[in-house]
């Protein structure tokens, strides 16, 4: 096979085009999906039955589905419904952008919570049973001790989540978007070179992964700092 290197040069400067999108789906989405998750870990651990089944029962469904799945039943199914086109959230959902951010965030969010729920579970017991000596109540021990350690706990499996929401952004361009993945098909419906292109695609997004994990890795540097370094 010969590798066609001129048509790498022009290809990664047109699909760098749709960056912006890429990165603007993935923080609108990570932001969205974030608060989702922190509302749906708060329903799980209230220990009532009413807010916990509902929240199990949703992060079930989002995480035992593809999230392909998800966003051709948000973009093609939900618009069959008067009931939808008559609510408010229609002028978000007949935009294929909405569509993308509504299901981009629905499926972190049930992802995002089991991670938050696995920092919290992580928490030695210990240290609220000293923080109840001290005289701290239940929030103040949640808040204060609880949850700085909780979130560092959960840094590395929620980069990892992150970065799994960037890949997922390419699958935005299944419904017209053109995002880098949408890009990189026109280019290769033109040119009938899909191995050049998608392997110059995979290129840009190994170099955006490099880039997340090291912010990630500073923040969780950075929550680590009062920690003790091991001889």
């Amino acid at each position: 096979m010969i590798v066609d290197f001129t048509l790498i040069t022009d290809s990664i400067p047109k699909m760098l085009m749709g960056i912006g999108l890429t990165v603007e789906l993935m923080i609108v989405s990570a932001v969205l999906g974030t608060v989702l998750a922190i509302v749906l870990l708060l329903m799980r651990i209230s220990g009532l039955w009413y807010l916990v089944w509902p929240s199990v029962s949703y992060i079930y469904v989002f995480r035992g589905t593809p999230i392909l799945v998800q966003i051709f039943i948000i973009y093609y199914g939900l618009p069959q419904f008067e009931v939808i086109r008559d609510s408010i959230f229609w002028p978000i959902l007949r935009e294929p952008y909405g569509c993308a951010v509504v299901a981009l965030s629905l499926n972190t969010g049930a992802y995002v919570s089991e991670i938050l729920r696995g920092g919290i579970l992580g928490v030695d017991r210990g240290l609220g049973e000293a923080g109840a000596a001290l005289g701290l109540s239940v929030r103040q021990r949640f808040i204060h001790i609880t949850t700085p350690i909780a979130i560092r706990l959960a840094i590395p499996a929620y980069s990892n989540d992150i970065v799994s929401l960037m890949k997922s952004t390419a699958l935005a361009s299944t419904i017209t978007l053109l995002d880098m993945m949408g890009i990189a098909r026109t280019i290769v419906a033109e040119t009938f070179a899909p191995y050049e292109v998608f392997i110059s695609l995979a290129v840009i997004y190994i170099i955006m992964t490099f880039f997340i994990q090291k912010g990630f890795g500073r923040f969780e540097k950075h929550m680590s700092r009062y920690l003790k370094k091991e001889a």
